[in-house]
Order: C-alpha cells, then structure tokens, then sequence
C-alpha cells in the first residue's frame, strides 16, 4: 500500500507501521495430535493463538538505515516478511511509499533447476523490470556477485553464502526506495561483506530506506542511524544503535546467566 506520508518531522516517511500484529493459530491441525495440542493450550494458559507481532508501531524516513535486533524467535523476520508483503498483518497498518526491493522475495522467486544467470533474469522479471533492463544490468550483477563460472550453474548447486552474494547483487542493482535485508551481510567472506556494507550507504547516501534484521552489533552500531529491540513479537527499545545494542547486550547477558543457574539445578536434581 502506498501513500504519502510524513514522520513527525515533516520528513517523507518510506515506510510507517502503526499498531501492527501478526497473529498464528495454535489450534488442532492435521500435523498436530491432540496431545500437542493440549500442550500448547496449557503452555499458553489455553490461549490457542500465538501473536509472533503485537503493537509495534514506527517509522523509516528516506536516508535512514534502521537495524532491527532482538533475541531468536522476537518477530524479526516476521516484521520484513510483512513489510516485504509477503506475510498480511492480522492486525495494524503498514503505508509504504516507494519500491521495496527484497532478497526474502527474491529467495521466493529463485528456481533451483536454473543457473544463476537465468535467476538473475527470472528475480528481474518477478520485480516488474523490463526485459531490455534486466540484459543491460545483467553483466554488471554477475560481477559484483562474485560466483565466476558458477553463474552458469544451478542454484541448488549453491552454498548458502553464494546464494545470498547473488541474491545481493540483483536486489541492490534495481536502485530500491526501500531495501529489506535479513542477515545478508552475515554470509559470504570479509572482502564481500566490506563491500556489501560499503553499497548499502550508498543507497543510504542516496536518501534511500534501509531496514535490516542482523545478530551483528558492530554493524548496527557503525552503520545504523537508528536501532530497534524487539523481544516477544513488541517494540521493547527504539533509539540511538548505540542505546539500544548495549540494552539487548545487557539483557542477552543476564538471559544467559539465568539458564546457566537453571542447567545447574537441573543437573543438582538429578545427581
């Protein structure tokens, strides 16, 4: 959906969430048995719904790059697949203005029987690019990907650093509005995650929205102008990277401390 709409300063907002929820049933299904489904409904104090989003509202002006932390399992990847418009809030609204280029739907579109080159024309095809434009950049995303003969291989031939140097390459070649990325920068060698860091502030650089989910804290600190701590699907901390890496490192810490203590009583019990 998109709109026209400003952030508190007067500043165009790419991308505003308000309210937002995405909710999953827990209730019986056909790979569930009756017993997993008792289990759950106790565990969650009967409340057969599991809600991996709840109330998280902000917003991204062009120009900005905002990381998005938190523990496993806190709803990261759930937020870019909604924003991304892959998954559809059960709750909330999400107002996008401008191209949103993903490497979540690309990893959609990517067909495993094809070589990387005709990927490349396919993800092309996916986003809405002309043809004629997909073979004028086609060279160009071959050499920032960095694959060599590979490229003319199959993508199920592909190591997981491979995919995501390829899938890199094309997403930041189309100039997005607004790029969504999901531990990206975690994968493939230094020399390639240098350069990809150094291609995202450009798109920075070019008043461009940058929303990315990483467990690197250096990278949020160095390269963020914002940061956001999600814990259990809510909006826990928003504020400047360096606030809110050292609350989550903090609270990662006494985390850790605690289930070391339980592992130690739990072996206690049973010696």
């Amino acid at each position: 959906m998109k709109g026209a709409l400003t952030d508190g300063a007067g500043l165009r907002a790419a991308i505003t969430a308000e309210n937002l929820g995405v909710k999953y049933s827990l209730k019986l299904t056909r790979k569930q048995t009756v017993r997993d489904s008792v289990i759950r409904r106790v565990r969650r104090e009967g409340d057969p719904d599991f809600w991996a989003l709840r109330d998280v509202s902000f917003s991204i002006t062009n120009g900005e790059s905002v990381g998005v932390i938190g523990p496993n399992g806190a709803g990261k990847s759930t937020l870019l697949q909604v924003l991304a418009g892959i998954l559809t809030p059960s709750e909330g609204m999400v107002e996008v203005n401008g191209h949103i280029s993903s490497l979540l739907t690309l990893g959609v579109g990517f067909d495993q029987d094809l070589s990387g080159r005709d990927n490349i024309r396919l993800a092309g095809a996916f986003m809405g690019m002309p043809h004629k434009d997909i073979e004028s950049r086609l060279e160009a995303i071959i050499d920032y990907a960095e694959l060599g003969q590979f490229i003319d291989a199959p993508i199920k031939t592909y190591s997981s650093g491979m995919r995501a140097r390829l899938g890199f390459a094309i997403a930041t070649s189309v100039d997005p509005d607004i790029l969504l990325l999901d531990e990206v920068l975690a994968t493939g060698d230094a020399a390639f995650r240098e350069k990809s860091k150094q291609r995202v502030l450009e798109l920075v650089g070019a008043a461009k929205a940058i929303m990315l989910v990483t467990h690197d804290m250096q990278w949020v600190k160095e390269y963020c102008n914002r940061a956001i701590l999600l814990e259990q699907g809510r909006v826990f901390l928003m504020g400047t990277p360096e606030e809110v890496v050292q609350v989550h490192t903090e609270r990662m810490a006494i985390r850790r401390a605690k289930a070391a203590e339980l592992g130690v009583l739990a072996t206690k019990v049973h010696l």
